[in-house]
This record gives structure tokens, C-alpha cells and sequence, in this order.
């Protein structure tokens, strides 16, 4: 298990501009080759968005994108047509297969914080798509079959236990509050990365959120 702290992400973004972005990844000028991707999963940003700020029309190519929002309401318009807001508790999934481009905002009047996943496809190329799914439940996985992978959602209260996926590979996100996994605690932005999964539990030290990334061998 190779745990990443919040405080070791990359900054980005434009703060001044009201946009405030930490990778986990490496991403434009912070090249590391040492961390450009974990099984299928290549980014994992923590955006802040101030109010009336976001990402103006831009491309993507071979990348499943799936959106989490932490609070607050993102607004979101691409190229095949479709606008919707995400909130809280929603998945979005845009997967950008041969080439989408999309817009990115925070129309609301109170800040917006989101965390936004990107998984490479096993194959390159085809159709894009988009799905939204209002309030997943944590007994629900979100598939994404294109990466081999799948999206588990936990929410813990303080002393409260959930088994982890047995996975060749796992990518653990915690979105709030602090868990213990194994013999570490994580905060809010930690991640671990682990290796072959097998009947591990995750603990809540308070009430938590965690966003689950279940992976085949590549």
C-alpha cells in the first residue's frame, strides 16, 4: 500500500482567477515520471471553483472522466449536446472516446469543490458518451467497463467498518473526514494505492466519504 498525502499534490489551476486545482498525478509542468498513472486511473484533481468562475470550452480525447462533487453545483455543457448540473452525491461520467470538447463552470453563488477522476481506456477511439447518475447509493457501483474498472462510494460514521474490494489493483480517495486503512490514517485528499486487495477493511475515525477505484490486472 503506497500512501499519498494531500500536502504532496501538485498545485495548478489559476488561484488569482479563482480556480484552484491540486493533481495527484503528474500533470503539465509537474512531470513525474515516477507517477503518471496508477492501473487505469492517470489523474485524480481536487478543483475549487469560486462563484462565476470555471473551465472554458476545451478538448479531451481517450479518457473516461468521472466527476464527483463535494459541494456545491457544477455546470456542465459539451459538444454532443448536453447540460446538466451535478450535485452532491451525483456521478458523472463523460467518456471522451474519439474527441469531445466541454465547458466546465460554477454558475451557483456559493463555492464549488469537485473531485474529477480520469481513467484511460483499454482501447482507443469510438463514440463519446455521457451518462449522469443522481444519488448513487453506496451499495451501488459505478461501472466503467471501457477502463476496467469500478467506482465504489463509502460514507462511514465515526467507528463504523466497511469491507474494501478484493482488487488486483485499488485507488482510495478520501473526499472528508479521516479513515483507517491497515495501519494508516488518512485525511481529507489523502489516496493510497494498493496492490492485490484481500479482506481489507476501512474504518471511520469520524464520519468520512471515500471514493473507491475497483481495477483488473492490467
Amino acid at each position: 500500500m503506497d500512501v499519498r498525502r494531500a500536502g504532496e499534490r501538485y498545485p495548478g489551476g489559476d488561484p488569482e482567477a479563482g480556480i484552484d486545482t491540486r493533481h495527484a498525478f503528474s500533470f503539465g509542468p509537474h512531470y513525474d515520471p515516477d507517477n503518471l498513472r496508477f492501473g487505469a486511473v492517470i489523474a485524480c484533481n481536487e478543483e475549487r471553483l469560486a462563484p462565476g468562475t470555471g473551465f472554458d470550452e476545451h478538448p479531451h480525447s481517450h479518457t473516461e472522466i468521472v466527476t464527483w462533487v463535494v459541494e456545491g453545483e457544477l455546470t456542465h455543457r459539451d459538444s454532443a449536446g448536453h447540460e446538466t448540473r451535478v450535485r452532491p452525491g451525483d456521478v458523472q461520467h463523460l467518456s471522451a472516446a474519439a474527441g469531445v470538447r466541454h465547458v466546465e463552470r460554477n454558475d451557483g453563488e456559493e463555492p464549488l469543490t469537485f473531485v474529477q477522476m480520469w481513467l484511460t481506456p483499454r482501447e482507443p477511439g469510438g463514440t463519446p458518451s455521457y451518462a449522469l447518475v443522481p444519488g448513487i447509493a453506496d451499495s451501488t457501483p459505478y461501472a466503467v467497463p471501457a477502463a476496467g474498472a469500478m467506482l465504489h462510494v463509502r460514507r462511514l460514521g465515526p467507528g463504523e467498518r466497511t469491507a474494501v474490494p478484493d482488487a488486483a489493483r485499488l485507488y482510495v480517495h478520501v473526499v472528508r473526514g479521516r479513515v483507517r486503512l491497515t495501519r494508516e490514517e488518512l485525511g481529507p485528499g489523502d489516496s493510497a494505492r494498493i496492490t492485490g486487495a484481500e479482506s481489507m477493511e476501512a474504518i471511520g475515525v469520524t464520519a468520512a466519504e471515500l471514493l473507491l477505484w475497483e481495477m483488473a490486472a492490467s
